[in-house]
């Protein structure tokens, strides 16, 4: 069998101008053939007739440009392009034939009959041949993935291109909502509009569509996700122009539709004097530098040039990567900065003192805790020694050692706590507050907020990793309703809060509209191309309710009062919330830690209960804990 896969690695213009010449050829040849055929003699005048003959391909050529049989990629070609063919050779015949009788040209007329089927046959047959040597010797398979691609811009085009090469996947059409596009064709594809697209699923079997328009902003990127939701298609996606640094649009760039792109929330653009303010030539220290936020604001710390910077994480494993992350982008930067890997835990009062006052930190970013609720309900005393009583340490020693700014990663569940979590948080905001007042050189600062996308036990990836083992998806409670954030906006605005305020201040982030998260669970399945089983059993994956876990509430809130003021940041507001001074809150802290030390849990929930704002705390894992 002939080797025809060099032909792949043609440019296309080169596969086009083959074929044309592959058609004069034949259509030269043919007429010769239909006049021997005719005449049933391979001897005759042919110079008699060559002027007719030459006239065919002349005629025939301008005719299959311009109904697209060179536009078509011939491994894609189908039971339809035949029509195409049919037509393309009729009429080119038609005019062949007038031209013949209107100059007077020699040529049997019989023989016009002839030629037209060879024609037909020829110009079929040979496309259908080397498609199937193709698929016969490249290994292609016939039921390639039909794909179509939402955007005919250059992207589009680039990522088309892209595709040719591939085995298992073909683009059949284009949809874009420019007019003028409507109906034209991309190369061999066709654009269609928006309304079009249940009859290409139909019609083609398409499995999946390619979101390929780089310039859109984030709100504009949803509505078109969420006008794609009800079809059965997977959706995936390019990156964002800023994620393209080359320009260049390959098939590595396509991803799988984000949470980011279903929440359709543009970034505000930071302010620089906020980012630079506490971290420009200064000593920084971030605890729990190895986590979801703690490693985000690392890396965009490193960015704004500080003195020295000091990670301080528990987990070795944590640490070796945040490692290799910063020491990767300093160098893609260019940069040249001092960073210090320090193993330790945030109880270590000794360690803490000696890091502070030997490097002379300025500012510190703590995001070291135990976060996740259930966890820390079966865990209670490690939740708030770490949580309250470590942050306190910290603090404590921060205003001893002549640290100017220090900025508490807390968070929304601190609001009317249902969970030992978020009570151990909200006291964590407490005893910054309370310390604020013993030690006005500090300025300390908190910075709440909910949910990040992708930080450790995030559902979104628990979900696809559910959905593409066959399901079910896993879902607490049909009401569930959770704020959500990406990690690099939220590590952002907490280094900009960080740099509001004189002390002791509650900043609150903006987090847009809270999300159902049933309803996240049904969009990321329809966004795999799959459907939700119904209540009759028909679909595809079917969404398991769990009920609550211990201490989880059904809404989330970020504020516990109503008195809150906007900052000069859109998406940060201050919250004025009531705290206790620095004795009676130490008189607390000690009976706190007295409960702690004893195991008593009931004694801790009915403190808790008169201390922090709002807890209501499930008795039960209380009564399991005994």
């Amino acid at each position: 069998m002939f080797d025809l896969t060099w032909l792949l690695a043609l440019p296309r213009w080169q596969k086009r101008l083959l074929s044309i010449t592959v058609d004069i050829v034949g259509l030269l040849l043919i007429s010769v053939l239909a006049i021997w055929l005719r005449l049933g003699s391979t001897v005759f005048p042919i110079t008699e007739y060559l002027p007719a003959i030459i006239l065919l391909p002349l005629l025939a050529l301008p005719v299959f440009v311009k109904m697209g049989l060179y536009r078509a990629v011939v491994r894609y070609i189908s039971h339809r392009f035949v029509f195409v063919v049919f037509s393309a050779v009729s009429l080119s015949f038609l005019l062949w034939a007038t031209a013949i009788l209107m100059l007077d040209l020699r040529f049997p007329r019989s023989a016009l009959i002839i030629a037209w089927l060879l024609a037909m046959f020829y110009v079929a047959g040979s496309r259908f041949t080397v498609r199937w040597l193709l698929l016969k010797i490249t290994g292609l398979s016939t039921d390639a993935q039909s794909i179509v691609i939402f955007g005919a811009g250059a992207s589009g085009l680039q990522l088309m291109q892209a595709f040719e090469s591939m085995r298992s996947r073909k683009v059949v059409a284009f949809l874009d909502d420019e007019k003028s596009l409507h109906h034209q064709k991309i190369g061999s594809v066709k654009v269609y509009q928006r309304n079009e697209l249940k009859v290409l699923i139909e019609r083609f079997k398409v499995q999946e569509v390619l979101l390929a328009i780089p310039s859109l902003n984030a709100p504009q990127k949803k509505s078109i996700l969420t006008w794609l939701e009800p079809y059965p298609v997977k959706v995936s996606t390019l990156p964002s122009m800023e994620e393209i640094a080359d320009g260049k649009v390959s098939f590595s760039d396509v991803r799988e539709v984000s949470i980011e792109d279903l929440l359709g929330r543009d970034s505000v653009p930071p302010s620089t004097e906020l980012l630079s303010q506490c971290i420009t030539d200064k000593v920084v220290m971030v605890t729990g530098g190895g986590g979801s936020i703690g490693s985000e604001l690392c890396r965009q710390i490193v960015l704004q040039r500080p003195q020295k910077l000091i990670i301080y994480e528990l987990s070795e494993f944590a640490l070796y990567s945040i490692e290799q992350d910063l020491l990767k982008l300093m160098q893609a930067q260019g940069m040249q900065i001092e960073l210090l890997f320090m193993l330790g835990d945030v109880k270590n009062t000794i360690k803490l003192k000696e890091v502070m006052e030997e490097f002379q930190v300025k500012t510190i970013y703590h995001a070291a805790a135990y976060k996740h609720v259930p966890m820390v309900e079966h865990n209670i005393a490690e939740g708030f020694f770490n949580n309250t009583c470590g942050t306190f340490n910290l603090a404590k020693i921060a205003a001893e050692s002549g640290v100017d700014n220090f900025v508490l990663i807390s968070t929304d569940k601190a609001v009317r706590p249902t969970n030992f979590m978020g009570a151990s948080k909200r006291l964590a905001e407490m005893s910054l507050q309370a310390l604020q007042d013993n030690y006005p050189e500090t300025r300390f600062v908190m910075v709440r907020f909910g949910n990040v996308l992708g930080s450790s036990g995030s559902v979104i990836p628990l979900f696809k990793k559910q959905i593409a083992l066959g399901g079910p998806v896993t879902v607490t409670h049909k009401e569930i309703t959770r704020y959500f954030m990406t990690i690099p906006e939220a590590a952002c605005l907490v280094i900009q809060a960080g740099s509001m305020g004189v002390g002791g201040d509650v900043f609150v982030l903006d987090m847009g509209e809270p999300v159902k998260i049933a309803d996240l669970a049904k969009r990321v399945i329809h966004l795999s191309g799959l459907e939700v089983v119904d209540a009759a059993g028909n679909g595809d994956i079917e969404i398991h309710y769990t009920g609550l876990r211990p201490g989880e509430k059904l809404y989330e809130e970020l504020l516990i009062g109503d008195n809150v003021d906007g900052t000069d940041h859109p998406r940060i507001m201050k919250a004025h919330e009531c705290y206790l001074p620095y004795d009676p809150f130490m008189a607390e802290l000690d009976i706190l830690q007295n409960h702690l030390s004893k195991n008593d849990y009931q004694a801790l929930s009915t403190q808790l209960t008169s201390l922090v704002d709002g807890f209501q705390h499930n008795s039960a894992i209380v009564d399991y804990l005994k």
